[in-house]
């Protein structure tokens, strides 16, 4: 859960998240609020401007939090923690959801192709958003893309970045959804973050069916959940 959480996010000296780590410019910002839950144990960040008394009540609401091996169930402190909260601001978005490592030689379709500058042409029509990103000096990590006739119709980059792993960001063509599509970018966007000696993460919301069988038929391994708040 170290990586996992120093792949999510930019902290502070004193551990307090200061923003997220996205190589590319995405709407949204950091959550006041985050656990990461595993079977074997908690761990637990607040945003850099949450008060220092707030956070003090948050840290003891945090240890009762017990480990839990059906993380599905909402924690036993959420309700709590959500009443701490609405006294600093109003609650505007609250995320739960299971957190994935893809293994390695990951098995999956295989019509995908690693987008290069080259190759930005094949997401003008379904990603234009992510071309200007192609021809940046940044290190944005692998894209990579299902290609129907020519064109993306799927597409998997890095929606978090780190030195150590990144966590998949995937979209699909509305009218492409469900044949396996997904499947395939992931897949190569997991097997192209190996080859540079980097971890392939990938969570969803609990909500989110199809994009956990994603999960499943890559063969992911769940090792948390990701909570949030902002």
């Amino acid at each position: 859960m170290g990586i996992h959480t120093a792949t999510l996010f930019n902290c502070d000296a004193d551990g307090r998240i200061v923003s997220l780590r996205r190589p590319t410019s995405r709407p949204g910002g950091p959550p006041r609020f985050f656990m990461g839950r595993r079977h074997d144990g908690n761990v637990w960040l607040f945003r850099h401007d949450v008060p220092d008394d707030l956070t003090r009540r948050l840290e003891v609401l945090c240890q009762s939090e017990p480990s839990a091996t059906d993380l599905m169930p909402p924690p036993r402190v959420a309700s709590a923690i959500r009443a701490a909260l609405q006294e600093h601001g109003p609650i505007t978005r609250e995320y739960r959801g299971p957190a994935y490592l893809i293994p390695e030689r990951t098995q999956g379709p295989t019509d995908a192709v690693l987008i290069t500058r080259e190759k930005g042409r094949m997401l003008e029509a379904g990603f234009p958003w992510m071309l200007p990103h192609l021809t940046t000096e940044v290190d944005i990590g692998p894209v990579t893309a299902a290609i129907v006739n020519g064109s993306a119709v799927s597409i998997c980059y890095c929606a978090r970045l780190s030195p150590l792993a990144a966590e998949a960001g995937v979209e699909t063509l509305d009218a492409m959804r469900g044949r396996g599509h997904a499947t395939a970018a992931v897949a190569a966007w997991a097997t192209s973050l190996r080859q540079r000696g980097l971890l392939p993460l990938y969570s969803t919301s609990w909500e989110n069916f199809a994009s956990q069988r994603v999960a499943e038929k890559l063969g992911a391994v769940r090792y948390g959940e990701d909570w949030e708040i902002e």
